[in-house]
């Protein structure tokens, strides 16, 4: 890994100068902050493989949820052991039951330093979640991908769609045909002009027959909201490929008949995707985690004919490294508003 430096304390204002005040980062902070996309690759990289090591703690979330189904709330906290920083991050979702411009998502992630014991800073989480999830499907494109991978196709232009592919050419930059399948012509517009934003001379192609395109795919990253109406089965997929779920847009079969499993968490898997069991609630065995991959415990790939289906859910201590990596560069540009909270 090339990476990027995990902890670098510069100056006695990296934290509060003491326990009565609290940096806080907002959307408009953080969206001025400029990081590479390479930056971001390597710091959750290194948060995989401090978990592989045994540095740092990522315990199961915590989920509520009403029997409705309207909305959802998720509570994680963790520990990354090279940073030496503890973090909790909180999620909250409301209106899963209407069309995608009518719900509410609120996210925050609190960061304390575990050598001094003061605050860091607390941030809203959008802008962090939104690189880290398609960070970790690039990672695991680059790992888990066919020999030779050329193509690749995004399905759904939301937060995540829309940066998929800028990750994808990050990790396998010899990828020649960039398709992404969506229903609203605002995101597919999001999608072109991210692309064009971080690699000005590609070009993506919009389809739409998702199960045709599918079966040209070396790579299926599947982030669509729940509405969606692509449902890519197993079938569809060529030998070789490599499927991985983010949202929503493959079917149950692509894991059920998967020649081999990979997921971030089995534990997550089993709690945040039962939609992909099978009729009797049942998941197949996962053969890898993938923190393990990063850190060559595990391979990702064993045959260049296998299928692989990739679970891409989020583990805390990738937000707490990549929460903190953004902090630091705030704190540089002497960003966000100092709080008394505990005073």
């Amino acid at each position: 890994m090339t990476g990027t430096s995990a902890r670098t304390d510069t100056t006695p204002a990296d934290t509060s100068a003491d326990d009565k005040s609290l940096r806080i980062l907002s959307t408009s902070d953080l969206a001025g902050i400029d990081i590479s996309l390479t930056d971001v690759v390597d710091v959750v990289e290194q948060a995989y493989r401090a978990l592989a090591d045994g540095k740092s703690a990522n315990p199961r979330k915590l989920t509520v949820k009403p029997e409705d189904g309207h909305s959802v709330s998720y509570a994680m906290l963790g520990r990354d052991g090279v940073r030496e920083v503890v973090a909790i991050k909180t999620s909250y979702k409301h209106g899963l039951d209407t069309s995608r411009d009518q719900q509410h998502y609120y996210t925050t992630l609190t960061v304390y330093d575990d050598i001094t014991g003061l605050p860091v800073a607390m941030m809203d989480c959008g802008r962090i979640g939104s690189l880290r999830t398609p960070a970790v499907s690039a990672l695991l494109a680059r790992e888990c991908a066919p020999p030779g991978s050329r193509s690749a196709l995004v399905i759904g232009t939301g937060t995540q769609g829309r940066l998929a592919l800028p990750f994808l050419l990050t990790t396998l930059p010899d990828l020649d045909r960039l398709m992404v399948y969506g229903t609203h012509p605002d995101g597919l517009a999001a999608v072109r002009e991210r692309l064009h934003h971080y690699f000005p001379d590609r070009e993506v192609e919009v389809v739409d027959d998702v199960r045709v395109a599918a079966a040209d795919a070396d790579v299926v990253v599947a982030t669509a909201g729940q509405h969606t109406p692509a449902a890519v089965e197993c079938d569809d997929l060529k030998p070789g490929s490599l499927s991985i779920l983010v949202g929503h847009g493959i079917a149950p079969s692509t894991l059920q008949r998967a020649d081999r499993v990979i997921a971030t968490s089995e534990a997550q898997m089993k709690v945040t995707g039962t939609d992909m069991a099978d009729a009797d609630g049942a998941f197949p065995a996962v053969d890898a985690e993938f923190p393990e991959v990063v850190a060559g415990r595990a391979r990702g790939r064993q045959r260049p004919d296998e299928r692989i289906f990739a679970y891409n859910s989020g583990l805390v201590v990738t937000d707490i490294a990549l929460g903190h990596r953004f902090a630091q560069l705030a704190i540089e540009q002497d960003l966000g508003t100092r709080v008394s909270l505990w005073r």
